[in-house]
């Protein structure tokens, strides 16, 4: 997701001749410092993405991006990292383990009375968390090798992050069109690094390992997938309910359940996340109980209270008429309840007419049960 230019971290020098033996022993040296930095695992690569490239915009040209106008932004930078950062030849890539312990997921998603929150935004926002984390990493390397030139990025900027991550070895990518670790899963952030530092490259991960399988594809309750590795973000849940600045369309609305900002599924249903680790981060850990709250709960909330609680979390991306018209869709899944009636029933006409199409909407649903 695009965010300015400004929030990175950016430095640059002048080009310079390095000694190999020094670059392969600082190479060594960068795994230890991701580690200390808080990284599960960090990777090198090149910076040729020109086959991604293709893909991303045979993608555009589907119109599988919806409204994310940003996707088709910028010309050919997301696949042109030395545009995005001039000077740069390569891409340090890490990822960070997000799933705070004892989180429930498919607990949650089976009552149809409580919150579904994707698993990723129940604490602190990773974007500030990771970048600081990663502009340390950097200036650490950049000590120990001045001069280098570096930029920061965490899922900000137009950056094909899982594509570096894939060819950095981390990683590869799923049917689900999630970055797959088979010591790891798919519960976990990705980062990157440009730089003008010519550090060996590691080998990209070039294997499949999803086979036959294609639970994800299966599992998904809008069916948002064309097919293997490819998805159609109009119908995908996380797009309605964090990218959609509109109505939901009316079709998809029952498939949403009580999902209200994101949609886990496809990586619940990957068999590989049985190995996924648990975040030793304190900041992951959800804040408010929003990972075991009700429906009911977070409909109460006014606008003030939304925007105190959500302070600093991912959760604040979607804004709060979008919050609540989620909710309302929600409300209008769960199982038939006067309660539920009545709180729908005192929210009309309090905001504005697309929360009430929502509102009415579950209205209906909830008498037809």
């Amino acid at each position: 997701m695009s965010s300015p230019a400004g929030s990175d971290t950016t430095t640059t020098t002048p080009p310079t001749q390095w000694n190999p033996r020094s670059l392969q022993d600082l190479r060594l040296q960068l795994d230890q410092w991701a580690t200390e930095a808080g990284f599960q695992q960090v990777g090198v690569t090149d910076i040729d993405l020109s086959q991604h490239g293709e893909r991303l915009q045979q993608w555009l040209k589907q119109g599988y991006h919806g409204e994310m106008s940003y996707m088709a932004d910028h010309d050919d930078m997301r696949w042109r990292p030395d545009k995005l950062h001039p000077g740069s030849i390569r891409a340090i890539s890490v990822r960070m383990d997000y799933l705070a312990p004892g989180v429930e997921l498919i607990d949650v998603l089976n009552d149809p009375q409580r919150a579904y929150v994707s698993r990723y935004a129940l604490g602190r926002d990773y974007h500030k968390l990771m970048r600081k984390r990663l502009t340390q990493l950097g200036k650490r390397i950049q000590q120990a090798a001045e001069p280098m030139g570096f930029r920061a990025f965490v899922d900000s900027a137009p950056v094909l992050e899982r594509a570096l991550a894939t060819n950095a070895g981390l990683g590869w990518l799923g049917k689900n069109t999630m970055l797959i670790n088979r010591q790891a899963g798919s519960y976990f952030f990705l980062g990157e690094i440009l730089t003008d530092l010519p550090l060996p490259v590691d080998a990209a991960y070039d294997k499949d390992h999803c086979g036959r399988c294609q639970s994800c594809l299966d599992i998904c309750p809008t069916q948002a997938f064309v097919g293997p590795h490819v998805l159609d973000a109009r119908r995908c849940i996380s797009y309605l309910t964090i990218e959609l600045d509109g109505p939901i369309p009316e079709p998809l609305r029952a498939r949403i359940g009580n999902r209200i900002f994101g949609c886990d599924d496809c990586q619940i249903g990957c068999p590989w996340n049985r190995f996924s680790q648990t975040s030793t981060e304190t900041d992951f850990t959800p804040r408010h109980q929003l990972d075991k709250a009700t429906l009911l709960e977070l409909f109460q909330w006014d606008e003030a209270t939304f925007l105190k609680k959500t302070e600093g979390m991912p959760i604040r991306r979607t804004g709060y008429r979008n919050w609540m018209r989620n909710i309302a869709v929600g409300l209008g899944n769960a199982p038939a309840s006067l309660d539920v009636q009545a709180a729908l029933q005192q929210r009309l006409g309090t905001l504005d007419a697309l929360l009430d199409e929502h509102i009415e909407w579950a209205i209906k649903r909830q008498r037809s049960v």
